[in-house]
């Protein structure tokens, strides 16, 4: 049932994760993404054989505590935006936004199926399963986007929110971007990173479920 659940939720949240930026990007004059037919939720054009397949299966089938993933990157051409820095900085935090509000919405339906079942439902109730699922793993999926290691969207956030100078230099770690991705992927360090941050966002959706309980 978890690999059941676990897989379309995963494919979900990193469509819409695209989607948003593509969508933010259409909205600030770049109509890229929409012309390639990628501002769509059908997974078909979004599907990335790495990322959206190979990745989250060696981590399902391996028990990785990190459960990521990625779907096709959406093209977007800064050069089209009408105010290239600002919009950048908004298409580039728009993926992690929607992976918050999804993650909100199923705090709000776990809330409300769990008054409307009187809290009857088991640990194991699928619907619970679901959004819980839902709420860790578009929560996982926006923190790790926001690092600031390239080529995450939180590589570009921290580009454009620094000083043109210090902007400059950042940006020659770009194409050792992927290396150092991965190296902190292997020795864990991603990770040690991200929990505090995920583990805060997290409580904070936590009280919002009392909250629709209460």
């Amino acid at each position: 049932m978890d690999a059941l659940l676990v897989i379309p939720v995963l494919l979900f949240s990193v469509i819409i994760h695209e989607v948003a930026h593509g969508y933010v990007a259409y909205r600030c004059g770049d109509p890229t993404a929409a012309a390639l037919g990628r501002l769509t939720l059908n997974p078909l054009p979004h599907v990335d054989p790495v990322g959206t397949v190979i990745l989250p299966a060696l981590l399902l089938l391996t028990g990785s505590p990190l459960l990521i993933g990625w779907a096709k990157p959406v093209p977007v051409n800064a050069a089209r935006l009408r105010n290239p820095r600002r919009d950048h900085l908004l298409v580039s935090l728009a993926g992690a936004a929607a992976n918050l509000c999804a993650a909100t919405v199923c705090t709000i339906a776990y809330g409300v199926y769990v008054n409307l079942s009187g809290g009857a439902g088991s640990g194991r109730d699928a619907v619970m399963l679901l959004c819980n699922y839902g709420i860790r793993i578009n929560v996982v999926l926006a923190v790790f986007n926001l690092m600031p290691v390239p080529p995450l969207d939180g590589s570009w956030v921290l580009y454009h929110l620094l000083p043109d100078r210090m902007a400059a230099a950042y940006r020659r770690l770009f194409p050792f971007g992927f290396m150092i991705l991965v190296a902190l992927l292997v020795t864990n360090m991603l990770q040690r990173m991200m929990t505090p941050v995920a583990n805060l966002v997290l409580g904070l959706l936590q009280q919002l479920l009392h909250t629709v309980v209460a």
